[in-house]
Protein backbone atom coordinates (compact mmCIF):
# COMPACT_ATOMS: atom_id res chain seq x y z
CA UNK A 1 0.00 0.00 0.00
CA UNK A 2 1.27 3.46 -0.86
CA UNK A 3 2.26 5.71 2.03
CA UNK A 4 1.59 9.42 2.35
CA UNK A 5 3.97 12.19 1.31
CA UNK A 6 5.00 12.63 4.95
CA UNK A 7 5.28 9.69 7.37
CA UNK A 8 7.79 11.17 9.79
CA UNK A 9 6.21 12.75 12.88
CA UNK A 10 9.22 15.05 13.32
CA UNK A 11 8.38 16.67 9.98
CA UNK A 12 4.78 17.46 10.95
CA UNK A 13 5.58 20.98 12.14
CA UNK A 14 6.41 24.30 10.57
CA UNK A 15 10.18 24.35 10.11
CA UNK A 16 10.76 27.32 12.38
CA UNK A 17 9.36 25.40 15.35
CA UNK A 18 12.43 23.17 15.11
CA UNK A 19 14.49 26.11 16.36
CA UNK A 20 12.38 26.90 19.43
CA UNK A 21 13.88 24.37 21.82
CA UNK A 22 16.80 26.79 22.30
CA UNK A 23 14.90 30.04 22.71
CA UNK A 24 12.53 29.49 25.63
CA UNK A 25 13.91 30.96 28.86
CA UNK A 26 16.70 28.89 30.43
CA UNK A 27 15.19 26.78 33.20
CA UNK A 28 11.88 26.25 31.42
CA UNK A 29 10.51 22.88 32.54
CA UNK A 30 6.86 23.00 31.45
CA UNK A 31 4.77 24.55 28.69
CA UNK A 32 0.97 24.52 28.60
CA UNK A 33 -1.09 25.58 25.56
CA UNK A 34 -4.74 25.79 24.60
CA UNK A 35 -6.79 25.78 21.40
CA UNK A 36 -9.94 27.81 20.80
CA UNK A 37 -12.20 29.39 18.21
CA UNK A 38 -11.65 33.10 18.83
CA UNK A 39 -14.86 34.04 17.02
CA UNK A 40 -15.55 33.77 13.33
CA UNK A 41 -18.51 33.29 11.05
CA UNK A 42 -20.62 31.13 13.36
CA UNK A 43 -21.38 31.68 17.06
CA UNK A 44 -20.52 28.13 18.06
CA UNK A 45 -18.35 25.21 16.99
CA UNK A 46 -18.94 21.46 16.80
CA UNK A 47 -15.74 19.92 18.11
CA UNK A 48 -14.65 16.96 15.98
CA UNK A 49 -11.55 15.34 14.49
CA UNK A 50 -8.97 15.34 17.30
CA UNK A 51 -9.31 11.59 17.79
CA UNK A 52 -8.38 11.02 14.15
CA UNK A 53 -5.22 13.11 14.55
CA UNK A 54 -4.23 11.34 17.75
CA UNK A 55 -4.81 7.84 16.39
CA UNK A 56 -3.24 8.63 13.03
CA UNK A 57 -0.07 10.32 14.27
CA UNK A 58 0.59 10.28 18.01
CA UNK A 59 -0.58 7.01 19.57
CA UNK A 60 2.08 4.53 20.61
CA UNK A 61 5.81 4.69 19.77
CA UNK A 62 5.99 7.19 16.90
CA UNK A 63 9.68 8.18 16.92
CA UNK A 64 12.42 5.94 15.49
CA UNK A 65 16.15 6.28 14.85
CA UNK A 66 15.43 6.36 11.14
CA UNK A 67 13.00 9.26 11.57
CA UNK A 68 15.54 11.24 13.59
CA UNK A 69 18.21 10.65 10.96
CA UNK A 70 15.88 11.68 8.12
CA UNK A 71 14.70 14.81 9.96
CA UNK A 72 18.30 15.79 10.74
CA UNK A 73 19.25 15.53 7.08
CA UNK A 74 16.18 17.39 5.82
CA UNK A 75 16.13 20.20 8.37
CA UNK A 76 19.87 20.80 8.36
CA UNK A 77 19.55 21.31 4.62
CA UNK A 78 16.48 23.52 5.01
CA UNK A 79 18.24 25.83 7.47
CA UNK A 80 21.62 25.53 5.75
CA UNK A 81 23.20 25.00 9.17
CA UNK A 82 23.61 22.12 11.59
CA UNK A 83 22.98 23.84 14.94
CA UNK A 84 19.16 24.03 14.74
CA UNK A 85 17.79 20.49 14.69
CA UNK A 86 17.22 19.11 18.20
CA UNK A 87 18.83 15.72 17.72
CA UNK A 88 19.52 15.29 21.43
CA UNK A 89 15.91 16.08 22.36
CA UNK A 90 14.42 13.58 19.93
CA UNK A 91 16.93 10.92 20.94
CA UNK A 92 15.95 11.53 24.57
CA UNK A 93 12.27 10.94 23.70
CA UNK A 94 13.22 7.77 21.85
CA UNK A 95 15.41 6.41 24.64
CA UNK A 96 13.57 7.66 27.75
CA UNK A 97 9.99 7.28 26.47
CA UNK A 98 10.37 4.55 23.88
CA UNK A 99 9.44 6.97 21.10
CA UNK A 100 6.17 8.03 22.75
CA UNK A 101 5.40 11.74 22.91
CA UNK A 102 5.39 13.02 26.54
CA UNK A 103 2.34 15.30 26.47
CA UNK A 104 -1.07 15.35 28.12
CA UNK A 105 -4.04 16.49 26.03
CA UNK A 106 -7.40 17.40 27.51
CA UNK A 107 -10.36 18.28 25.30
CA UNK A 108 -14.10 18.68 25.24
CA UNK A 109 -15.86 15.45 24.21
CA UNK A 110 -16.12 15.19 20.44
CA UNK A 111 -19.48 16.28 19.12
CA UNK A 112 -19.79 18.98 21.78
CA UNK A 113 -21.43 22.20 20.60
CA UNK A 114 -19.48 24.98 22.30
CA UNK A 115 -19.90 28.76 21.93
CA UNK A 116 -16.88 30.50 20.41
CA UNK A 117 -14.16 32.13 22.53
CA UNK A 118 -13.91 29.10 24.81
CA UNK A 119 -11.09 26.62 25.34
CA UNK A 120 -11.61 23.40 23.35
CA UNK A 121 -8.41 21.54 24.15
CA UNK A 122 -5.23 21.96 26.19
CA UNK A 123 -1.77 20.46 25.73
CA UNK A 124 0.86 20.13 28.44
CA UNK A 125 4.37 18.65 28.42
CA UNK A 126 4.86 15.91 31.03
CA UNK A 127 8.65 15.64 31.07
CA UNK A 128 10.63 18.70 32.26
CA UNK A 129 13.53 17.70 30.02
CA UNK A 130 11.51 18.34 26.82
CA UNK A 131 8.94 21.09 27.52
CA UNK A 132 9.16 22.30 23.93
CA UNK A 133 7.04 19.34 22.68
CA UNK A 134 3.88 21.25 23.70
CA UNK A 135 4.27 23.90 21.07
CA UNK A 136 6.13 21.78 18.54
CA UNK A 137 2.91 19.88 17.83
CA UNK A 138 0.81 23.02 17.33
CA UNK A 139 0.96 22.63 13.54
CA UNK A 140 -0.51 19.14 13.64
CA UNK A 141 -3.10 19.68 16.36
CA UNK A 142 -4.43 22.93 14.91
CA UNK A 143 -5.47 20.98 11.82
CA UNK A 144 -8.50 19.92 13.84
CA UNK A 145 -9.87 23.26 12.58
CA UNK A 146 -10.92 21.61 9.31
CA UNK A 147 -13.23 18.78 10.44
CA UNK A 148 -14.47 21.00 13.26
CA UNK A 149 -15.40 23.81 10.88
CA UNK A 150 -17.10 21.50 8.37
CA UNK A 151 -19.10 19.89 11.20
CA UNK A 152 -20.13 23.38 12.31
CA UNK A 153 -21.07 24.58 8.83
CA UNK A 154 -23.06 21.40 8.21
CA UNK A 155 -24.92 21.83 11.48
CA UNK A 156 -25.86 25.41 10.56
CA UNK A 157 -27.39 24.00 7.36
CA UNK A 158 -29.23 21.46 9.49
CA UNK A 159 -30.62 24.17 11.74
CA UNK A 160 -32.01 26.02 8.71
CA UNK A 161 -33.72 22.89 7.39
CA UNK A 162 -34.94 21.90 10.87
CA UNK A 163 -36.49 25.35 11.33
CA UNK A 164 -38.50 25.23 8.11
CA UNK A 165 -39.33 21.55 8.41
CA UNK A 166 -40.84 22.16 11.85
CA UNK A 167 -43.02 24.92 10.38
CA UNK A 168 -44.17 23.19 7.21
CA UNK A 169 -44.13 19.43 7.73
CA UNK A 170 -45.70 16.79 9.94
CA UNK A 171 -42.46 15.32 11.25
CA UNK A 172 -38.73 15.95 11.37
CA UNK A 173 -37.66 12.48 10.24
CA UNK A 174 -36.47 13.63 6.82
CA UNK A 175 -34.21 16.41 8.11
CA UNK A 176 -31.14 14.17 8.30
CA UNK A 177 -31.55 13.14 4.64
CA UNK A 178 -32.27 16.64 3.31
CA UNK A 179 -28.71 17.82 2.55
CA UNK A 180 -26.53 15.56 0.40
CA UNK A 181 -22.74 15.88 0.47
CA UNK A 182 -21.54 16.12 -3.13
CA UNK A 183 -18.11 17.54 -2.32
CA UNK A 184 -15.68 14.63 -2.85
CA UNK A 185 -14.27 16.00 -6.12
CA UNK A 186 -14.19 19.57 -4.83
CA UNK A 187 -11.76 19.18 -1.95
CA UNK A 188 -8.00 19.37 -1.86
CA UNK A 189 -7.22 15.73 -1.10
CA UNK A 190 -8.62 12.31 -0.26
CA UNK A 191 -7.82 12.99 3.41
CA UNK A 192 -9.85 16.20 3.25
CA UNK A 193 -12.73 14.28 1.70
CA UNK A 194 -12.56 11.71 4.49
CA UNK A 195 -12.43 14.27 7.28
CA UNK A 196 -14.96 16.68 5.77
CA UNK A 197 -17.27 13.89 4.65
CA UNK A 198 -17.23 12.37 8.14
CA UNK A 199 -17.89 15.77 9.72
CA UNK A 200 -21.00 16.22 7.56
CA UNK A 201 -22.21 12.74 8.52
CA UNK A 202 -22.49 13.88 12.13
CA UNK A 203 -25.48 15.94 11.01
CA UNK A 204 -26.82 14.27 7.86
CA UNK A 205 -27.08 10.73 6.49
CA UNK A 206 -27.03 11.71 2.81
CA UNK A 207 -23.62 11.63 1.12
CA UNK A 208 -21.67 10.59 -1.93
CA UNK A 209 -18.37 11.18 -0.12
CA UNK A 210 -17.92 7.55 0.86
CA UNK A 211 -14.43 8.34 2.18
CA UNK A 212 -16.17 9.78 5.23
CA UNK A 213 -17.59 6.40 6.17
CA UNK A 214 -14.19 4.79 5.60
CA UNK A 215 -12.59 7.24 8.03
CA UNK A 216 -15.28 6.70 10.65
CA UNK A 217 -14.97 2.92 10.37
CA UNK A 218 -11.23 3.12 10.99
CA UNK A 219 -11.05 5.81 13.66
CA UNK A 220 -14.50 6.15 15.28
CA UNK A 221 -15.85 2.63 15.81
CA UNK A 222 -18.43 2.90 13.02
CA UNK A 223 -20.10 -0.34 11.95
CA UNK A 224 -21.45 -0.26 8.40
CA UNK A 225 -21.69 3.19 6.83
CA UNK A 226 -22.87 6.62 7.96
CA UNK A 227 -23.81 8.17 4.61
CA UNK A 228 -26.27 6.83 2.05
CA UNK A 229 -26.89 7.52 -1.63
CA UNK A 230 -28.95 6.31 -4.58
CA UNK A 231 -28.23 5.47 -8.25
CA UNK A 232 -28.21 8.78 -10.09
CA UNK A 233 -27.43 10.06 -13.56
CA UNK A 234 -24.96 12.81 -14.39
CA UNK A 235 -24.80 15.05 -17.43
CA UNK A 236 -22.50 12.71 -19.34
CA UNK A 237 -24.93 9.80 -18.98
CA UNK A 238 -27.61 11.99 -20.54
CA UNK A 239 -25.69 14.01 -23.13
CA UNK A 240 -23.98 10.96 -24.67
CA UNK A 241 -27.45 10.07 -25.97
CA UNK A 242 -27.55 13.43 -27.78
CA UNK A 243 -30.14 16.19 -27.52
CA UNK A 244 -32.76 14.14 -29.39
CA UNK A 245 -32.09 11.17 -27.13
CA UNK A 246 -32.63 12.95 -23.82
CA UNK A 247 -35.93 11.22 -23.10
CA UNK A 248 -34.44 7.86 -23.97
CA UNK A 249 -31.53 8.52 -21.61
CA UNK A 250 -33.94 9.05 -18.71
CA UNK A 251 -36.05 6.07 -19.76
CA UNK A 252 -32.95 3.88 -19.85
CA UNK A 253 -32.00 5.02 -16.36
CA UNK A 254 -35.39 3.96 -15.03
CA UNK A 255 -35.26 0.66 -16.87
CA UNK A 256 -31.82 -0.43 -15.69
CA UNK A 257 -32.71 0.58 -12.12
CA UNK A 258 -36.32 -0.49 -12.27
CA UNK A 259 -37.01 -0.60 -8.54
CA UNK A 260 -36.20 1.56 -5.56
CA UNK A 261 -35.00 5.14 -5.73
CA UNK A 262 -33.30 6.81 -8.68
CA UNK A 263 -31.99 10.29 -9.36
CA UNK A 264 -32.08 12.02 -12.76
CA UNK A 265 -30.35 15.27 -13.69
CA UNK A 266 -32.67 17.35 -15.86
CA UNK A 267 -30.97 20.54 -17.04
CA UNK A 268 -28.67 19.19 -19.75
CA UNK A 269 -30.60 21.27 -22.31
CA UNK A 270 -33.98 22.89 -21.62
CA UNK A 271 -35.04 21.98 -18.11
CA UNK A 272 -38.60 23.24 -18.54
CA UNK A 273 -39.19 21.09 -21.60
CA UNK A 274 -37.56 18.19 -19.79
CA UNK A 275 -40.03 18.53 -16.89
CA UNK A 276 -43.13 19.38 -18.92
CA UNK A 277 -42.67 17.11 -21.96
CA UNK A 278 -40.52 14.23 -20.72
CA UNK A 279 -41.38 13.75 -17.05
CA UNK A 280 -44.96 14.98 -17.08
CA UNK A 281 -45.93 13.30 -20.38
CA UNK A 282 -43.60 10.82 -22.06
CA UNK A 283 -42.31 9.10 -18.91
CA UNK A 284 -45.30 9.72 -16.66
CA UNK A 285 -46.42 6.09 -16.67
CA UNK A 286 -42.95 4.92 -15.58
CA UNK A 287 -43.00 7.43 -12.73
CA UNK A 288 -46.37 6.13 -11.55
CA UNK A 289 -45.19 2.53 -11.83
CA UNK A 290 -42.18 3.39 -9.70
CA UNK A 291 -44.51 4.84 -7.10
CA UNK A 292 -46.63 1.70 -7.02
CA UNK A 293 -43.48 -0.30 -6.23
CA UNK A 294 -42.58 2.02 -3.35
CA UNK A 295 -39.70 3.81 -5.07
CA UNK A 296 -39.04 7.51 -5.49
CA UNK A 297 -37.59 9.49 -8.40
CA UNK A 298 -35.47 12.51 -7.52
CA UNK A 299 -35.44 15.04 -10.36
CA UNK A 300 -32.42 17.30 -10.22
CA UNK A 301 -32.12 20.79 -11.65
CA UNK A 302 -28.45 21.72 -11.59
CA UNK A 303 -28.31 25.37 -12.59
CA UNK A 304 -30.09 28.69 -12.23
CA UNK A 305 -31.32 30.60 -9.21
CA UNK A 306 -32.10 27.88 -6.64
CA UNK A 307 -35.23 29.50 -5.17
CA UNK A 308 -36.77 30.31 -8.54
CA UNK A 309 -35.87 26.97 -10.13
CA UNK A 310 -36.97 24.71 -7.26
CA UNK A 311 -40.32 26.48 -6.93
CA UNK A 312 -41.05 26.32 -10.66
CA UNK A 313 -40.08 22.63 -10.80
CA UNK A 314 -42.45 21.83 -7.95
CA UNK A 315 -45.28 23.79 -9.56
CA UNK A 316 -44.86 21.94 -12.87
CA UNK A 317 -44.79 18.55 -11.20
CA UNK A 318 -47.65 19.42 -8.86
CA UNK A 319 -49.86 20.43 -11.76
CA UNK A 320 -49.25 17.10 -13.52
CA UNK A 321 -49.08 14.63 -10.65
CA UNK A 322 -51.22 16.43 -8.13
CA UNK A 323 -50.35 17.37 -4.57
CA UNK A 324 -51.15 16.29 -1.04
CA UNK A 325 -51.78 18.66 1.85
CA UNK A 326 -50.14 17.83 5.16
CA UNK A 327 -51.49 18.51 8.65
CA UNK A 328 -49.87 21.94 8.70
CA UNK A 329 -51.59 22.99 5.48
CA UNK A 330 -48.59 22.81 3.14
CA UNK A 331 -48.45 21.13 -0.26
CA UNK A 332 -46.44 18.00 -0.92
CA UNK A 333 -45.67 16.10 -4.10
CA UNK A 334 -46.77 12.45 -4.08
CA UNK A 335 -44.25 10.34 -2.11
CA UNK A 336 -42.76 8.86 -5.29
CA UNK A 337 -41.51 12.19 -6.62
CA UNK A 338 -39.11 14.81 -5.25
CA UNK A 339 -36.91 17.64 -6.49
CA UNK A 340 -33.26 17.85 -5.44
CA UNK A 341 -31.15 20.94 -6.17
CA UNK A 342 -27.38 20.73 -5.75
CA UNK A 343 -25.98 23.83 -7.44
CA UNK A 344 -25.23 27.05 -5.60
CA UNK A 345 -26.43 25.73 -2.25
CA UNK A 346 -25.03 27.06 0.99
CA UNK A 347 -26.73 27.88 4.27
CA UNK A 348 -27.77 31.31 3.01
CA UNK A 349 -29.24 30.23 -0.33
CA UNK A 350 -30.85 27.29 1.45
CA UNK A 351 -32.73 29.70 3.67
CA UNK A 352 -33.83 31.69 0.60
CA UNK A 353 -35.17 28.57 -1.13
CA UNK A 354 -37.05 27.30 1.90
CA UNK A 355 -38.55 30.70 2.67
CA UNK A 356 -39.69 30.93 -0.95
CA UNK A 357 -41.31 27.50 -0.82
CA UNK A 358 -43.01 28.27 2.48
CA UNK A 359 -44.43 31.55 1.18
CA UNK A 360 -45.87 29.68 -1.83
CA UNK A 361 -47.47 26.99 0.31
CA UNK A 362 -44.93 24.18 -0.23
CA UNK A 363 -43.60 21.97 2.53
CA UNK A 364 -39.84 21.87 3.06
CA UNK A 365 -40.05 18.09 2.70
CA UNK A 366 -40.90 18.46 -1.02
CA UNK A 367 -37.32 19.35 -1.89
CA UNK A 368 -33.90 17.97 -1.09
CA UNK A 369 -30.53 19.65 -1.58
CA UNK A 370 -26.90 18.92 -2.27
CA UNK A 371 -23.77 20.91 -1.47
CA UNK A 372 -20.19 20.46 -2.58
CA UNK A 373 -17.46 23.08 -2.42
CA UNK A 374 -19.46 25.39 -0.17
CA UNK A 375 -19.79 22.59 2.36
CA UNK A 376 -16.36 20.93 2.36
CA UNK A 377 -13.95 23.40 0.79
CA UNK A 378 -15.14 26.99 1.20
CA UNK A 379 -13.73 27.14 4.72
CA UNK A 380 -10.34 27.96 6.22
CA UNK A 381 -8.74 28.29 9.63
CA UNK A 382 -10.05 31.83 9.95
CA UNK A 383 -13.67 30.83 9.28
CA UNK A 384 -13.84 30.24 13.04
CA UNK A 385 -10.61 32.11 13.86
CA UNK A 386 -8.94 29.02 15.30
CA UNK A 387 -5.79 29.56 17.36
CA UNK A 388 -3.38 27.61 19.56
CA UNK A 389 -1.44 29.59 22.18
CA UNK A 390 0.86 28.91 25.10
CA UNK A 391 -0.78 30.29 28.25
CA UNK A 392 1.31 28.91 31.11
CA UNK A 393 4.91 27.92 31.78
CA UNK A 394 7.14 26.86 34.63
CA UNK A 395 10.53 28.61 34.58
CA UNK A 396 13.12 27.90 37.26
CA UNK A 397 10.36 26.41 39.37
CA UNK A 398 8.13 29.48 39.13
CA UNK A 399 4.71 29.47 37.44
CA UNK A 400 4.38 32.09 34.71
CA UNK A 401 1.19 33.30 33.03
CA UNK A 402 1.88 33.55 29.32
CA UNK A 403 -0.18 35.70 26.98
CA UNK A 404 -0.06 38.17 24.12
CA UNK A 405 -1.94 41.46 23.87
CA UNK A 406 -1.12 43.24 20.58
CA UNK A 407 -2.22 46.87 20.54
CA UNK A 408 -2.76 46.56 16.77
CA UNK A 409 -5.10 43.60 17.13
CA UNK A 410 -6.86 43.48 20.48
CA UNK A 411 -9.08 40.63 19.29
CA UNK A 412 -5.95 38.47 19.20
CA UNK A 413 -5.35 38.87 22.93
CA UNK A 414 -4.77 35.39 24.27
CA UNK A 415 -5.92 33.69 27.45
CA UNK A 416 -3.67 33.33 30.49
CA UNK A 417 -2.83 30.49 32.83
CA UNK A 418 -4.13 26.96 33.10
CA UNK A 419 -7.69 26.74 31.88
CA UNK A 420 -10.91 24.83 32.36
CA UNK A 421 -14.27 24.95 30.59
CA UNK A 422 -17.40 25.15 32.69
CA UNK A 423 -21.11 25.38 31.97
CA UNK A 424 -23.72 26.63 34.42
CA UNK A 425 -27.38 26.96 33.47
CA UNK A 426 -26.48 26.59 29.81
CA UNK A 427 -23.81 29.31 29.85
CA UNK A 428 -20.29 28.26 28.90
CA UNK A 429 -17.25 30.08 30.20
CA UNK A 430 -13.52 29.50 30.22
CA UNK A 431 -11.91 30.07 33.62
CA UNK A 432 -8.43 29.84 35.04
CA UNK A 433 -7.72 27.00 37.44
CA UNK A 434 -8.63 28.07 40.94
CA UNK A 435 -11.41 30.38 39.80
CA UNK A 436 -14.12 27.75 39.34
CA UNK A 437 -15.14 24.32 40.50
CA UNK A 438 -12.52 22.10 38.89
CA UNK A 439 -14.73 19.07 39.45
CA UNK A 440 -17.08 20.58 36.86
CA UNK A 441 -14.39 20.98 34.20
CA UNK A 442 -15.76 19.77 30.86
CA UNK A 443 -12.28 19.07 29.50
CA UNK A 444 -11.42 15.36 29.56
CA UNK A 445 -7.95 13.84 29.43
CA UNK A 446 -7.99 12.07 26.06
CA UNK A 447 -4.26 11.43 25.52
CA UNK A 448 -1.23 11.06 27.77
CA UNK A 449 2.33 9.98 27.01
CA UNK A 450 1.47 8.17 23.80
CA UNK A 451 -1.72 6.50 25.06
CA UNK A 452 -5.26 7.28 23.91
CA UNK A 453 -7.42 7.43 27.05
CA UNK A 454 -10.81 8.15 25.47
CA UNK A 455 -12.09 6.47 22.33
CA UNK A 456 -15.31 8.18 21.23
CA UNK A 457 -17.76 6.35 19.00
CA UNK A 458 -19.42 8.02 16.06
CA UNK A 459 -22.85 7.34 17.56
CA UNK A 460 -22.15 9.24 20.76
CA UNK A 461 -20.64 12.13 18.80
CA UNK A 462 -23.85 12.40 16.76
CA UNK A 463 -25.96 12.42 19.91
CA UNK A 464 -23.97 15.29 21.39
CA UNK A 465 -24.32 17.34 18.21
CA UNK A 466 -28.10 16.96 17.88
CA UNK A 467 -30.29 20.03 17.39
CA UNK A 468 -31.64 21.06 20.80
CA UNK A 469 -33.89 23.73 22.37
CA UNK A 470 -30.83 25.61 23.67
CA UNK A 471 -29.59 26.29 20.14
CA UNK A 472 -29.19 29.75 18.72
CA UNK A 473 -32.16 31.25 16.86
CA UNK A 474 -30.99 30.41 13.34
CA UNK A 475 -33.17 33.00 11.60
CA UNK A 476 -32.03 35.74 13.97
CA UNK A 477 -28.43 34.73 13.25
CA UNK A 478 -28.95 34.76 9.46
CA UNK A 479 -30.73 38.11 9.58
CA UNK A 480 -27.89 39.57 11.61
CA UNK A 481 -25.29 38.12 9.25
CA UNK A 482 -27.10 39.61 6.25
CA UNK A 483 -27.10 42.96 7.99
CA UNK A 484 -23.34 42.71 8.55
CA UNK A 485 -22.83 42.01 4.85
Amino acid sequence: MATGPVDNVILLADCYKTSHHKVYPPGTSSLYAYFESRGGRFPYTVFFGLQYILKRWLCGPVITKEMIAEAKEVLSTVFKRDDVFNEDGWNYILERHGGRIPVRIRAVPEGSVVPVKNVLLTVESTDPAVPWVTNFFETLLVQVWYPMTVATTSRIHKQVIHHYMSLTHDSLEMVEFSLHDAGYRGVSSVESAALGGAAHMINFKASDTVAGSSMLRKFYQLKGVAGFSTPSSEHSTVTTWGREGEAQAHRHMLEVYEEGDAGCVCDSYDIWKCFEDIWCKELRDLVLERGEKGGCIYLRPDSGDPAEVVLRCLEILGKSYGTLTNSKGYKMLPPYLRVIHADGIDYRSLRDVLECLKSHGWSTASAFFGAGGALLQRVNRDTQKCAYKVSHAVVNGEEVEVYKEPITGKWKTSKRGRLSLQCEEGVYRTVQHGQGDEDKDLLVTVFENGELLKDYSFDEICRRAEICPQDIDIIEFLDGEKFLD
